[in-house]
């Protein structure tokens, strides 16, 4: 799905009537002047429009995430309303999982080829069924491994299973929420499985890193039981729409791509350095020469985009980062654009050589003369549900799995040489 990227304009003859009340941003928070704000903001959408009410009470709120953009500016001016929703700007902390109806469905994603997984997705799958009464799916290859054919006690559970065969079978409609097991590469597989909009994800850490991973598998019954019964927080991954046109006889042929951690643009096997044409929103920014350019999420801003030297962005923050890998420039610094606009890369006519693209690691191709990458934010968002909370989830993934921050500490002095010191 293709979006265009927000216009922010002034619109003539609107009067900062202090009836004005902004329902997205402020949810039900009535404030008279003079009197305390209670209560927090609801979620606030970046393009929402502005509502007029007929009282003379307005609604004001406590900023979380800066300004909010369907406000007055002065006497006259307002931001021009879009009525495309890209994301939703909300508080962390009131980000919950809810089910409208109980779900029944569920995805189970195991790492292939890992004998040390075979026992905890059988007793998984056992669980989901008996104990849940749930429709589990799997990935068909994974039930023609030789240890799960070879067991006869797992025959009768292996004929209840609904299985879907990769990039044939379309299963978007039919799941109501996914269980990982394994690595971060499970959840990264599971969403390219879901062009679309993703049901809630339940990772849980078998791999050999885990950041996208929090829940350990020792109570895993515990932990299920309360996903179905919506008592979980949520952290909203936000994911890339990016589509690749291939100039091919004269004709442009789109292949779209969902991506969750990032678009990269590298030289391949060539020696010569890349040579890319970066654009965005239509205004060309610069030309990348070197060995190529990372194009990443937050939440890829703690894969390859931080090993390139990029910082480290949190998943509820709305950006995408441009990392450069190994510029040809020492003031070519990676940076942060917002969630929105549209990036296009081309190859530029000066290039000695064509370039490769992969997405999230996966389907590499390559890039040649008249070839573009257009990548713009998704508006389906990869809802991963959390042990605890988005803020705490993530710096403990970054103290454990990426020992951000972890050095000796200093010792403190004895009371001798404090006086001393004194």
């Amino acid at each position: 799905m293709e979006m265009e990227p927000e216009k922010v304009n002034v619109r003539k003859g609107l009067s900062a009537d202090p009836s004005y009340r902004c329902t997205a941003c402020h949810g039900d928070e009535d404030v008279v002047p003079g009197h305390p704000i209670r209560g927090r903001a609801k979620s606030r959408s970046l393009s929402a429009s502005p509502g007029l009410a007929s009282t003379k009470e307005f609604r004001r709120t406590r900023s979380l995430h800066g300004p909010c953009p369907v406000t007055t500016f002065g006497p006259k001016a307002c931001v021009l309303q879009n009525p495309q929703t890209i994301m939703h700007i909300q508080d962390p902390a009131s980000q919950r999982l809810t089910w409208n109806k109980a779900p029944k469905s569920v995805l189970v994603i195991k790492k292939i080829r890992d004998a040390s997984l075979l026992q905890p997705f059988k007793e998984l799958c056992m669980y989901l069924m008996e104990e849940n009464s749930m429709l589990v799916y799997v990935e068909k290859k994974v039930l023609e491994d030789p240890a799960i054919v070879g067991d006869d006690s797992f025959g009768p559970v292996k004929k209840k299973f609904c299985t879907f065969r990769e990039d044939y079978d379309d299963i978007s409609n039919q799941i109501d929420f996914i269980i990982c097991l394994g690595g971060d590469g499970t959840l990264l597989y599971a969403s390219s499985l879901f062009q679309g909009s993703v049901p809630p994800v339940m990772a849980f850490h078998l791999g050999s890193l885990g950041f996208l991973t929090p829940f350990n598998f020792e109570n895993f019954q515990t932990q299920v039981t309360q996903v179905i019964q919506g008592n979980a927080a949520v952290i909203l991954r936000s994911r890339l729409n990016v589509k690749v046109v291939k100039e091919l006889r004269g004709k442009k042929t789109a292949i779209p791509n969902g991506v969750l951690n990032e678009v990269v643009i590298d030289r391949g096997p060539s020696s010569y350095l890349s040579n890319v044409d970066v654009y965005l929103d239509g205004h060309l920014i610069t030309t990348v020469q070197g060995d190529g350019v990372i194009v990443s999420t937050p939440t890829g801003s703690t894969a390859y985009a931080a090993a390139a030297g990029a910082s480290m962005i949190h998943p509820n923050v709305p950006a995408m980062m441009i990392t450069p890998i190994c510029p040809h420039s020492l003031s070519f610094r990676p940076i942060v654009v917002p969630a929105g606009v549209e990036l296009k890369i081309m190859l530029s006519p000066e290039a000695r050589n064509t370039v490769w693209v992969s997405f999230d690691g996966r389907k590499r191709q390559e890039i040649r003369h008249g070839d573009s990458i257009s990548i713009t934010t998704s508006c389906y968002p990869l809802p991963s549900i959390c042990v605890q909370d988005p803020v705490s989830d993530w710096f403990e993934s970054l103290a454990q799995c990426l020992h951000w921050n972890v050095r000796k500490r200093q010792a403190h002095f004895t009371d001798e040489e404090g006086e001393e010191e004194g």
